[in-house]
């Protein structure tokens, strides 16, 4: 296979595998077979996982056999702040990523980084925003924060072996300073932050996506913490996006691997659980990759492959991926 066009530009305006499949309707149209990878949450703080210290960063995608540098597509959920600027706001736990991290997860094959959950703003809106220009600095492209709700919202684009892919983010969880009520940066039209996940911005963002796209992904921060089951909530929020033209969904932030459901035809992973984190007993270090194949002629189809965090930061493959990967990207990297 021929390497595709791998441009990415920002637009404003459970232990066994689970394969499912669905279909688009395309223009006759010469494409390529495409396959994406994503992960739940990855936390590349050293005050949190204190062996990136000393053994650094490479330690946290060892365990990967370089599945990402052999797809065509890798989305995360980083749940920490990407800058060195602000002060810690008045919460629970205050996550700021290590700087250094952010290169050595490029080389492992990272493209897209979800800000859009509850521990991008714990410095403060102006941590936020530099911690979107860090992030560009080494060739990552952020989605689910901004400045603004426009920047929040906006999805990135990714034209790849012929097709257009739109990836949006969006938070039904934001940071929140102890003994305030509400969220503390969900974003606005004037108020850096991340994008909500209210049924207005759904439609609005996941519709413009739509209309630029052969292929919607929605990485969504929801769910309840521990939780192993989506909750009646987000059932409703996936049908409002499914509804707004969602082709994937993509949810983490209960910390649980939860189920591969198709919903109306459309795969929602509803939670990835934990991915770069600490080892903290069965439930939270049971793991997994969603595996999204795009087939020449629109089907979709859709798989966990297991993983185990098996040591503080390290998750270790345990299922097989798609051995018909592409096997040149690291030579383009």
């Amino acid at each position: 296979m021929g390497a595709p066009s791998r441009s990415l530009v920002v637009v404003v305006a459970a232990a066994v595998a689970v394969a499912m499949s669905s279909s688009l309707a395309l223009a006759d149209t010469e494409r390529e077979r495409l396959v994406i990878h994503a992960t739940g949450d990855v936390d590349v703080s050293p005050t949190l996982t204190h062996r990136f210290r000393y053994e650094g960063y490479e330690v946290a995608w060892a365990g990967l056999d370089g599945l990402f540098l052999r797809d065509h597509l890798t989305i995360i959920n980083l749940e920490c702040a990407p800058s060195t600027l602000g002060y810690p706001i008045p919460k629970e736990t205050n996550l700021r990523c290590d700087l250094d991290a952010l290169p050595v997860m490029r080389a492992a094959g990272v493209d897209v980084v979800s800000q859009a959950n509850n521990h991008a703003g714990d410095y403060g809106p102006t941590a936020l925003v530099d911690g979107i220009a860090r992030l560009e600095s080494a060739d990552l492209i952020t989605i689910g924060s901004g400045a603004n709700l426009d920047e929040a919202t906006a999805p990135a684009i990714a034209d790849l072996g012929g097709w257009r892919i739109a990836i949006v983010a969006l938070t039904t969880v934001s940071g929140r300073a102890v003994g305030e009520p509400g969220g503390a940066w969900f974003a606005s039209a004037d108020r850096p932050g991340v994008a909500y996940a209210s049924r207005e911005n759904i439609a609005a963002s996941i519709g413009a996506a739509r209309e630029v796209a052969d292929i919607v992904i929605v990485t969504v921060h929801w769910g309840d913490g521990g939780s192993s089951y989506p909750n009646h909530g987000d059932r409703q929020r996936a049908d409002a996006m499914i509804a707004a033209g969602a082709d994937v969904i993509l949810g983490h932030h209960s910390h649980r691997l939860q189920p591969l459901e198709m919903v109306d035809g459309v795969p929602v992973f509803w939670s990835l659980g934990n991915f770069v984190w600490p080892s903290q007993g069965t439930a939270s270090s049971t793991t997994g990759i969603a595996e999204i194949v795009v087939e020449p002629d629109g089907a979709i189809h859709a798989r966990l492959i297991p993983a185990y965090i098996a040591s503080h930061g390290q998750p270790v493959l345990r299922g097989r991926p798609d051995w018909t990967l592409r096997s040149d990207r690291a030579l383009v990297r």
